[in-house]
């Protein structure tokens, strides 16, 4: 995640897609898909409602691949990979789309690091030739590392360390509730790791990662599967594939016994709660049913949590919830749907606790009634539709799910997936995952003041 812009899946598939079929009047998205003799993937949607493209270029390497005692290296390898190489000097990408009317980021995550740009289609050439110069090799040097390395370390001080609660629901919450290292240490980076990295690790790290049997290149916009595929041939097809190393098991079954603790924060006004459960796997058919659970406990003002926290009891200021920094299809190991809300001071995270418990509680009592399921998953499908009509995230979204799923294909079976639940499906995930037991809380209070 560059400073300027901080964020708002498999062959053998178990989800049973007899119970998950879609609906009639689906909008199918046109998915192509080639793979070069270099390991390259390549996605391509074609759609000339504009004459403009959208690329993303996504890595299999995040924050749970990254090297023991250099947390944070997947992201600042993410900055150093916009510093330039022997051909394109820094600043030569940036201002190379910029100056065509296109704008361009990059993110890191825990599974993934992902590289976006969105152009007139005249840019594209330019943009996968950039690209491709830059997954051959970067202009490693002293200078430019130690200057990402103040970079990031600036980025955290701006988004974490000096900010009220920083990143507590998402940074705090993993490293408590994961028992294994590579789930739970702190992906965004800690000062002693970043400073330790050095030249070698950089290069280790591209040379291992970014080859292009590790990546997928998805276009979407106005041009042809035929002419996509060419140009990425032109331009990827000569850069060899590269040994990419085994990843370690970083898989964990749910917690059995609730994990709770306190935290400090000087800069709060207010104390805080972020509450995180371990979700099924990827790929499980508790999936689907978990989105949409997680949509209706705390998915904006219409949500149970919030009409009951903040409207009903008026115990809460506000309540969110989410994947951390991931979506509920968009993630390749362990993962939490975290909650996190602003609680008055007089109340108590206890009784923020309770009130998520009786909501919880109803749900597997009772299920839910077949209007409010209806309208959550609505709300869900015009997400998923209104995000694909963008083509920069329809480019980014196709990536995701081919290097995560090994299918790009799965953007057009989500749909169906959260038409199909049910809410005797509701019933049992929030059963199975929302207990006490697999319980994550943290309780974020305003230090005492001096």
């Amino acid at each position: 995640m560059r400073l300027r812009y901080l964020p708002a899946l498999l062959a053998g598939l178990s989800l049973s897609l007899t119970s998950l079929a879609a609906t009639s009047d689906q909008w199918t998205l046109p998915v192509n898909v080639k793979k070069l003799d270099n390991g390259l993937t390549v996605v391509v949607s074609e759609d000339h409602g504009s004459p403009t493209v959208g690329v993303s270029v996504v890595y299999h390497v995040g924050m749970r691949l990254e090297p023991r005692n250099r947390t944070g290296f997947a992201h600042l390898f993410e900055h150093l990979m916009f510093q330039g190489t022997p051909n394109a000097p820094k600043g030569v990408f940036d201002r190379a789309i910029t100056g065509g009317g296109g704008n361009n980021n990059g993110s890191t995550r825990p599974d993934f690091t992902n590289y976006i740009e969105t152009a007139p289609v005249s840019s594209l050439e330019p943009i996968l030739w950039l690209e491709a110069d830059r997954m051959k090799t970067l202009a490693f040097n002293p200078a430019t590392l130690k200057n990402q390395q103040d970079v990031v370390k600036e980025e955290i001080r701006v988004n974490v360390k000096n900010k009220p609660y920083g990143g507590f629901f998402w940074l705090d919450i993993s490293q408590l509730a994961f028992q294994k290292w590579e789930n739970n240490h702190d992906g965004y980076g800690s000062f002693e790791d970043l400073e330790g990295a050095s030249l070698d690790d950089v290069r280790a790290f591209h040379r291992d990662y970014y080859g292009p049997n590790n990546a997928v290149l998805a276009i979407a916009g106005d041009v042809t599967p035929a002419q996509a595929f060419a140009l990425a041939q032109k331009y990827f097809g000569g850069i060899a594939a590269r040994p990419v190393p085994q990843g370690s098991d970083f898989t964990e079954g749910l917690n059995t016994q609730e994990k709770r603790i306190e935290q400090s924060d000087a800069l709060a006004q207010v104390p805080a709660v972020a509450v995180g459960w371990k979700v099924p796997p990827q790929g499980s058919a508790d999936q689907a049913p978990m989105a949409v659970l997680s949509e209706l406990l705390a998915g904006g003002d219409a949500s149970l949590f919030y009409l009951n926290l903040v409207k009903g009891r008026e115990i809460a200021l506000n309540v969110q919830g989410g994947f951390g920094l991931t979506g509920p299809f968009e993630y390749g190991g362990p993962t939490l749907f975290t909650v996190f809300g602003l609680y008055k001071p007089n109340s108590s995270a206890d009784a923020m606790l309770a009130a998520m418990d009786e909501q919880i509680a109803k749900v597997v009592k009772d299920g839910v009634d077949a209007a409010t399921l209806k309208r959550v998953k609505t709300r869900m499908l015009a997400d998923w539709n209104n995000d694909l009509e963008n083509i920069l995230s329809r480019a980014d979204t196709l990536a995701k799910l081919q290097t995560l799923w090994g299918d790009a294909n799965v953007v057009n079976k989500v749909p169906g997936w959260i038409e199909g639940v049910t809410s005797a499906d509701l019933q049992r995930v929030a059963a199975t995952y929302l207990t006490k037991a697999n319980r994550t809380v943290i309780d974020r209070k305003p230090a005492a003041k001096k």
